[in-house]
């Protein structure tokens, strides 16, 4: 299930002197992106000597996990709070999931946020898996409802659909997110996915899939 990540065990999470170091390596890479992401810049940002910083968080990557794990605890507290509220039904729920991703996408703390770590990922195993690991708790979030609409699905299925709602969500950033060419059709955008992305996980059947899968192979 999404939102319940293990934690690295390598930090006292919560203290001053961690809270810091997470908050001044989010805004590195926020506002001076991943090339800047190194631990002195972090230091730097902080006001910290490299050996705190360091000690606390040997390598970057570590960094990186954490930020995730922290984004992943914020995102649930969202979920909580529009989503999963009692009296909804899936079809809703689903519907608020987009809305709320989306809406996301267009503050600069995600734009920034996630460009950067995709751009990381391309040249680190392990943050490529962290991210890896990251999407799998949100498709796992979407397919929940999927498979509530859509029972005749098989469990791959499920997957499929919910991979491309997520994915369909996240490459608008680069047209629609925070400062971007076309964020002011953000709104548009979110009205034309939150109506045909709940319509397709409804009525998609197996043999809708197969169907069009054929055609493209």
């Amino acid at each position: 299930m999404i939102f319940s990540p293990s934690r690295p065990g390598i930090y006292a999470r919560g203290t001053e002197t961690v809270d810091q170091i997470l908050k001044a390596a989010l805004a590195v890479l926020i506002d001076e992106g991943s090339d800047a992401f190194t631990l002195r810049r972090i230091a730097a940002r902080c006001d910290m000597k490299v050996g705190n910083v360091s000690y606390h968080f040997p390598r970057k990557e570590m960094l990186i996990q954490v930020m995730l794990d922290e984004l992943v605890d914020s995102y649930g507290a969202m979920m909580d709070k529009t989503v999963r509220r009692p009296g909804l039904t899936a079809e809703e729920r689903l519907r608020r999931v987009i809305i709320l991703c989306l809406d996301d996408i267009q503050t600069k703390r995600t734009t920034h946020l996630f460009t950067e770590l995709w751009a990381l990922a391309n040249h680190s195993d392990f943050v490529a898996d962290r991210v890896r690991v990251f999407y799998e708790r949100v498709h796992g979030a979407i397919g929940e409802y999927v498979a509530e609409l859509n029972p005749a699905l098989s469990a791959d299925e499920v997957h499929s659909v919910a991979l491309f709602i997520s994915a369909s969500m996240e490459g608008s950033t680069p047209f629609l997110g925070h400062g971007k060419p076309w964020a002011h059709k953000m709104p548009a955008f979110t009205a034309l996915a939150a109506t045909s992305l709940v319509h397709l996980a409804k009525t998609v059947t197996s043999r809708d899939l197969a169907g069009l899968m054929a055609q493209t192979a």
